[in-house]
């Protein structure tokens, strides 16, 4: 079973087996090897129930088609991008279905260098080969197997100085995803207190869904770390490509405002570097950037277009409100380890604690919140917005849905790509007018 509604945008995901099974998985295996022919493609899979399955079918395909196959294992996502970045791989497959609940599975797929294939990239193309008629093929692949553990720990060790560390006291939430495996081992190379939960993958996520961007699922942290009196908090989500943060007071730290923290010690390692960001964030990251010598890039939302626009701009690092962060020296790709690593270095040797750190932000940004409203005609009330603020606003973006920017405050809103819904980001530089804007454009929204 393969539908054509577990193709998104950026990656297949669906529910199995209604919308994939181990057939679809064989038949996405030969599709993607019949659309970009390559002579070698690693498999990765990570730790839901269905994924061993569905990582043989895919390996199995490709090699039908092929390709020869080196099959990694449970591993985590950015440890495929690691793979096919340091190893030289002609492409990629992590069966993963990322943060979304055990009964999804999927795939994120790569190319050499580890380009990600989305749908302006070839995954139409491997769509219509699935669903449809699969060329044949006159050569058989070989299968082998490869460990990359001990090679990826000692790549994402290399963005920090390990002695600069500690000594801190740190919580650390797995979810049951592939986090355990990947920091594990790095903690006892460490001089740090770490404090583990839900460390062990475990499918059946008995820890809960295994997204801590929600706010439900972030509770458990935060108790731990004011339990503990910790330093602060990191969780990942279920392919550990994201990470998350909770400051020493127990207060959750959006993505914006690690982005702004992070791109301050990628510019003192190369001055004057780009940094790119997603249009929902923060005026902390502009300024931030452009306080300390960089370039500040504002870009579309989404991986696919992050990924290509620091390629383009040689920026160093890119980070998404969502908890994505990407390095130059990582491939271009997103990571939930580096961004682990880099705060805890950061912490350590400023000798402060990560709320000091961040009071700057907080003293002069007020930020809403993504805030997400049902509306039956998104294009019309798109018109409405833009009709409401073209005469006040400074400046009008339509890179992604719309933004507005005023004198002392922004806005954006983008449609879902798969719901009737629109997304509001704002920001103010205090905290009554981000209410009042707030309420403003909700109203407007939602009339």
């Amino acid at each position: 079973m393969l539908s054509s509604s577990a193709f998104k945008a950026y990656d297949v995901r669906g529910v199995v087996p209604d919308e994939l099974d181990a057939e679809g998985a064989y038949r996405l295996g030969r599709a993607y090897v019949a659309a970009f022919e390559p002579a070698t493609t690693a498999v990765g899979h990570d730790m839901r129930l269905t994924s061993p399955d569905l990582a043989r079918a895919v390996a199995e395909g490709a090699a039908d088609q092929g390709a020869d196959v080196v099959r990694l294992g449970e591993i985590g996502t950015e440890m495929l991008y690691f793979a096919v970045g340091e190893y030289g791989y002609e492409g990629g497959i992590q069966v993963t279905a990322s943060h979304n609940p055990s009964r999804y599975n999927g795939m994120k797929i790569v190319r050499r260098g580890a380009l990600p294939v989305g749908g302006d990239t070839g995954l139409e193309q491997i769509k219509a080969l699935a669903v449809g008629e699969l060329p044949a093929s006159d050569r058989r692949g070989a299968i082998t197997q490869r460990d990359v553990y001990a090679g990826f720990h000692d790549r994402v060790l290399g963005f920090v100085d390990a002695d600069a560390l500690g000594p801190l006291k740190v919580v650390l939430d797995g979810r049951n995803g592939m986090a355990g495996p990947m920091i594990g081992p790095l903690v006892e190379r460490l001089p740090i207190e770490a404090i583990s939960y839900n460390l062990d993958p475990d499918g059946n996520f008995p820890s809960g869904e295994p997204n801590p961007l929600l706010e439900e699922n972030r509770g458990f942290i935060i108790d731990r770390v004011r339990e503990h009196g910790a330093d602060l908090g990191i969780a990942w989500d279920g392919d550990a490509d994201r990470c998350f943060f909770i400051d020493d007071g127990g207060e959750f730290v959006p993505g914006d405002l690690i982005t702004a923290l992070i791109a301050q010690v990628m510019l003192e390692r190369h001055p004057g570097a780009a940094i790119v960001y997603d249009l929902r964030a923060s005026w902390a990251v502009r300024d931030t950037v452009t306080a300390a010598g960089g370039r500040p890039l504002e870009n579309r939302v989404g991986h696919a277009f992050i990924k290509a626009r620091i390629r383009k701009e040689d920026a160093v690092f890119a980070g998404e409100v969502s908890g994505h962060y990407y390095f130059k020296d990582f491939y271009w790709c997103d990571t939930g380890i580096v961004p682990a690593l880099v705060l805890l270095e950061l912490v350590s040797r400023s000798g402060r604690a990560l709320s000091e750190l961040l009071e700057p932000f907080r003293e002069r940004y007020f930020i809403s919140g993504e805030i997400n409203s049902t509306v039956q005609d998104v294009p019309l009330k798109l018109q409405e917005l833009k009709e409401r603020y073209r005469d006040s606003a400074l400046r009008i973006s339509h890179m992604d849905g719309i933004s507005f920017e005023f004198e002392d405050w922004h806005f954006n809103v983008r449609p879902s790509n798969t719901e009737p819904l629109l997304r509001l980001n704002l920001e103010a530089l205090s905290q009554r007018t981000m209410e009042q804007r707030r309420d403003e454009v909700l109203a407007l929204i939602t009339s």
